[in-house]
């Protein structure tokens, strides 16, 4: 059965309660005008996932062997009313968390949320797109980049406490943006994160939801491709001479060469997707997904119904969804997709 490939499960609990307007987000960018429009369209200023839904949502994910449920990467997911809830839900499942922050841990110490999220989650990955105060705070508007440095360095300060306490290790990831913008701190952001503790630089190309950014992309030209593979080299030199306290290296992921006369407009064909038959998104109204793609350009790949009246594994065993598995590469989008990527 194909549901049981299915690891991970991601819920967008609240997409548009955030406090910082990153300039490449769908939703918070000051470049987008989607809020206003959900709310025009539809009434609603906020969607907000039902609690109901979530404990549901586990329980079914347990039937499946989930190994691992996201919280809202769309908005800030520390920000959901019932994200104690989550954890609680966590802990009573079996099933860890995986966790993208924007690192400004809302609500709580940063000790306090730690004491919460290092022993049920897997992964922290922040939110990181600059080395220096001004590039950070440009790409992510409202972010201190001090005070964020300084919420790192605690967070990572408790992590060990609790892995020197438990014996559970929480691995601490910097997220990125890869654009015009921020790129040129690259290898500056992995020193950083060796000098922090931070064990992996992952990130992945911008989608350009908005003319206005369209430049920013390192695909943007010949020139801006030469100019990415320019900076992977120098990401990996850096890697390799920087290691973590603890005497390791910075794992990087998803930072890789482009190839400049071929992916201006389609990834190579051996290029794979990184989440069919291994992931599911579920949108706070409801959506069922099969990926991460922006929600416009995701509608292209089919209907796949919605959680109120669709277990998971009716989709992902469902004509539709086979479908899709088995011609992808051939679908406009998924030729474009930012996501796709060799096999390790």
């Amino acid at each position: 059965m194909q549901g049981q490939n299915i690891w991970r499960v991601t819920i967008d609990t609240n997409p548009e309660d955030c406090n910082l307007q990153c300039v490449m987000c769908e939703e918070h960018s000051p470049y987008s005008d989607f809020i206003p429009t959900l709310f025009k369209t539809t009434g609603i200023k906020r969607r907000r996932m039902p609690v109901e839904w979530i404990d549901k949502i586990f329980i079914d994910a347990k039937k499946l062997g989930v190994a691992e449920i996201i919280p809202s990467t769309m908005g800030e997911p520390l920000l959901y009313k019932d994200f104690e809830h989550i954890i609680n839900l966590s802990h009573k499942h079996g099933i860890k968390l995986n966790l993208t922050t924007n690192g400004t841990f809302p609500k709580k110490s940063v000790k306090e949320w730690a004491e919460l999220i290092v022993p049920v989650t897997t992964d922290i990955k922040i939110s990181w797109n600059g080395a220096t105060k001004e590039t950070a705070q440009e790409v992510m508007s409202g972010i201190d980049f001090d005070e964020a440095l300084k919420n790192v360095k605690e967070f990572i300060q408790e992590r060990d406490i609790h892995f020197f306490k438990a014996g559970y290790y929480c691995r601490v990831t910097f997220q990125l943006t890869f654009m015009q913008n921020n790129m040129s701190e690259l290898a500056d952001i992995i020193k950083l994160a060796a000098e922090l503790g931070v064990d992996r630089v992952k990130g992945h190309h911008l989608w350009t939801h908005f003319s206005e950014i369209e430049n920013l992309s390192m695909k943007h030209s010949p020139e801006s491709i030469e100019q990415w593979n320019r900076f992977v080299q120098e990401a990996y030199a850096v890697q390799g001479k920087y290691l973590k306290p603890d005497g390791t290296k910075v794992v990087l992921e998803n930072i890789i060469p482009l190839n400049s006369y071929s992916q201006l407009n389609e990834v190579p064909q051996h290029y794979d997707c990184p989440f069919l038959n291994k992931e599911l998104w579920i949108s706070a109204a409801g959506k069922i997904s099969p990926c991460c793609a922006p929600d416009n350009l995701r509608q292209s790949l089919g209907d796949f119904g919605n959680y109120q009246d669709k277990g998971l594994v009716e989709v992902v065993n469902g004509d539709e969804y086979r479908n899709l598995v088995k011609n992808y590469k051939s679908i406009p989008l998924c030729k474009t997709c930012n996501m796709r990527k060799p096999k390790a």
